[in-house]
Formats: C-alpha cells, sequence, structure tokens
C-alpha cells in the first residue's frame, strides 16, 4: 500500500466549529436524521461520528516543491495529479486520439413546436489499426438565433424516457424546452449506448471496452472503468458540437447526476476543452471527500459497482487515508475554468457537506489564477445559491435527482458566466 503524500491539515474538529458559527448555513434537517437513527443506518450519517483526516495539499508536487504560479501547476502538478487519478481511480482512457467521424442520421427542422432543431448524429471512433466503435447522440439547437448557441451536454445515465429527444415523453431531469427558451442548444447521449452500466465480461464485451478493452491502461490494476468510458463517450459528443456551425464549441457545459455526474467532473478533469462541468448529487467518486467516509464510503461503492473504477480504487476500500489523491484535486484540474457542484438536502449518502467541503479545499488552485473560491465555513442555506467567480454550489429540497430547480440554478449560473443565453462571448 503507498504511504500518504505530505498532507495539508483540514481537521474535522476546525470545519465542524466553522459551520456551527456559520448558523445560515446548510444543516441536517432533524426529522431526516433521526429516521435514519430510527431505521439503525450502520454508515455514518452524523457529523459528530466522522472522523478526524488530513487532505492532500493540491500544491505541493512529487518532488516536495511547492506550486505557486499557474505555469507551475500546468507544467508539474496537473499532469501528476491527472496521472494519480488515471493509476488509482478510474483508469486510463485511450492514449492515441482516435479518427471520429460524424453522421447527421435525421434532422427535424421544427423540434419543439418549431422554437428548435434536432438532429440525431452516429459518432463513430477508428484506430489506426480499423477498429472502430459508434453510437448516437441528439442534439437540439435553438431556432432563430443569429450566432451560435453554447451547449449544455447531459450524460444520461437513465431510462431513455429520461431525457428523450424527440420529447414524446417529457421529464425535467432533462427539460429541454426550458433550456432552449433561455437561449441554449442541449445535447445527450445515454451512458449504456457507450458502454454498460453492468458488471462482467459480457457486459465489457458489449461496449466501447469490448473494442480497447485497456484503454491506455494495462487489462489489469490501471484499465479504464465505466465511468471513464462514459467520459470519453462525452469527449466524442463535444468532438462533434465543435464542428457543428450552430453551436458555439468553446463553451460547452458538461453536466451530469449521480454516476453522471461523477462522469461529468471525470471528463472535464481530462478534457479541458470543456468550458464548464456540473455536477449534481455525484458524492462518492464525484465530487465528495472519500476521507470523510460520511455515507457512502469507498468500499461500499466498490463492492456495489465494482467496475466503475479501475482495479487499483478497490485497495483503498477502508483505506481512504492512503489514498495519494482526493476529490477536491479532480476539481481542482476543472480549473481555471468554470464548476457548478449541487446536492440535495436528503442525499445523505452522497455527502453533502463533503461535497462542499470538496470544492472549498480546491480553492487554492484557483486562486492561481487570480479567481476567488469559497471558504470550508460558507455553505449556503437550503435553496440559496451562491456564486463566487466560477465556481458556483447549491443545495436544494428533496431527495437524490436531477431537477428543474437544479436546471434553473445552472442556466443562471451559465447566464452570468456568458451573458444571458450565452450572448456574450466569454473573456
Amino acid at each position: 500500500m503507498m504511504k500518504p503524500l505530505p498532507f495539508v491539515s483540514i481537521l474535522l474538529a476546525a470545519i465542524l466549529t466553522a459551520a456551527s458559527a456559520a448558523a445560515q448555513g446548510w444543516q441536517p434537517d432533524p426529522a431526516l436524521q433521526k429516521q435514519l437513527d430510527d431505521e439503525h443506518v450502520t454508515w455514518l450519517y452524523r457529523e459528530e461520528h466522522v472522523p478526524a483526516y488530513q487532505l492532500p495539499d493540491p500544491l505541493l508536487c512529487a518532488d516536495g516543491s511547492r506550486v505557486a504560479t499557474p505555469a507551475q501547476w500546468e507544467a508539474t502538478r496537473r499532469p501528476e495529479t491527472l496521472e494519480l487519478f488515471r493509476k488509482f481511480v478510474y483508469g486510463r482512457s485511450p492514449v492515441e486520439t482516435p479518427k471520429v467521424a460524424f453522421e447527421v442520421v435525421s434532422t427535424d427542422a421544427k423540434a419543439l413546436d418549431g422554437h428548435a432543431t434536432l438532429k440525431r448524429v452516429r459518432i463513430t471512433s477508428t484506430d489506426q489499426q480499423g477498429k472502430s466503435f459508434a453510437f448516437e447522440a441528439a442534439v437540439l439547437e435553438p431556432n432563430g438565433r443569429g450566432h451560435p448557441a453554447p451547449a449544455f451536454l447531459l450524460i444520461n445515465n437513465r431510462m431513455l424516457a429520461s431525457a428523450d429527444p424527440s420529447r414524446a415523453q417529457k421529464d425535467d431531469f432533462w427539460p429541454a424546452e426550458e433550456i432552449i427558451a433561455r437561449g441554449y442548444a442541449t445535447a445527450v447521449f445515454r451512458t449504456t449506448d457507450v458502454d454498460p452500466d453492468k458488471d462482467g465480461p459480457e457486459a465489457r464485451a458489449a461496449g466501447v471496452r469490448g473494442v480497447w478493452p485497456a484503454g491506455g491502461g494495462t487489462l489489469r490494476q490501471d484499465a479504464w472503468g465505466t465511468i471513464g468510458a462514459w467520459a470519453w463517450g462525452a469527449s466524442r459528443v463535444l468532438d462533434y458540437l465543435q464542428t457543428d456551425p450552430a453551436i458555439d464549441g468553446s463553451r460547452v457545459a458538461v453536466i451530469g447526476h449521480s454516476r453522471g455526474g461523477k462522469t461529468a467532473l471525470w471528463a472535464a478533469a481530462q478534457d479541458q476543452r470543456f468550458a464548464l462541468a456540473i455536477a449534481n448529487c455525484s458524492g462518492r467518486g464525484g465530487a465528495s471527500l472519500s476521507r470523510r467516509r460520511f455515507g457512502e464510503t469507498v468500499e461500499a461503492i466498490n463492492k456495489s459497482f465494482p467496475y466503475w473504477f479501475c482495479e487499483n480504487f478497490k485497495q483503498f476500500d477502508n483505506h481512504e487515508d492512503q489514498l495519494p489523491v482526493d476529490q477536491h484535486q479532480l476539481l481542482a484540474l476543472i480549473a481555471p475554468r468554470a464548476l457548478c457542484i449541487a446536492d440535495a438536502d436528503a442525499d445523505f449518502w452522497a455527502d453533502q457537506r463533503g461535497e462542499f467541503l470538496s470544492l472549498s479545499a480546491a480553492a487554492p488552485v484557483y486562486a492561481l489564477y487570480g479567481l476567488e473560491g469559497f471558504k470550508a465555513d460558507e455553505m449556503p442555506a437550503l435553496e440559496t445559491p451562491l456564486i463566487r467567480g466560477k465556481v458556483g454550489y447549491h443545495i436544494r429540497r428533496g431527495v437524490h435527482n436531477l431537477t428543474l430547480y437544479n436546471w434553473q440554478q445552472y442556466l443562471d449560473f451559465a447566464d452570468r458566466l456568458w451573458g444571458p443565453g450565452g450572448s456574450i462571448r466569454a473573456r
């Protein structure tokens, strides 16, 4: 087992004291806590039960030197951090950039009652040996817009009905009408069309990992898992969006919920073309800190979904403190681009506070670029979104889900970033 790197201390006691002092900030609903107690839940759901922990310093390089400039981060510590996540958490995506071809298989210029154009696009990736993999994405573009539109790319980890491009079935999980009305384009693909959300050799063979089993790894400890495969799929959709004249390919947000949120973060960490990353209720393996052991643990997620991550990640079951990275460093990899994190009041499994603490612990990397982040004691109150510069956070009422309320906050965030409806190009 690897020895932990030198740590910057973020002790739980100090965090709790600060959080208690900030009475206006979110606090767990006592009724929800009591319900969990009455159910004799064995996981940690109370802050007083979370052990003290220390986080790796995101600015401390492997040789002991400390990053002081954006150039040092980009040349040294960022590549080191990305490599640690590839080796120990998500596995390696294919090293070779495939040749990607696009076919618009159908077009409906009168979608959404004439307000949008719907395109169904087949995306085919082919390597130098001639092996290929194809899947489909759908794109909705606002009609009557005089210049290219920024876009929201949704990673749909649910049934087709949750994000139905035909809109025969409508669901707030993907409120396409609202997105188009706000002046944005939107695209969607289903994770299962890229790689099945199942374990076992048959499932692996049925998706992109059946074509490139190792990704960029060894087919053993650091071969890519499904989250890596889905993130690869998001980048291939971005390949298309950057060729479509109706889309502003420099302003594409990648968004996902739950496992899709984990995927959105990993996609944006690897692919710096994404201008905005949005993770909704992403929890363990997403935005929340592994070392907190609050709610879902590394062991729990690896036992339930052993195929999501690389094999190396399993060695940290019940040994989170020995991880050479934690999730605040994943968020730091997105700097200086925009980042929005959110959770739900009843979603203790995802560790709401752990997500906010992760975001606040990424602030030193944003500060390198002169961008202000959040402090650990600034978690906002329920349904009181907090936006500072290029980072945002909110927590809403309800359970684990992606809702219209969430989307409204994300669209508002994009309006602040790019101008209403993306009308003003970001500088």
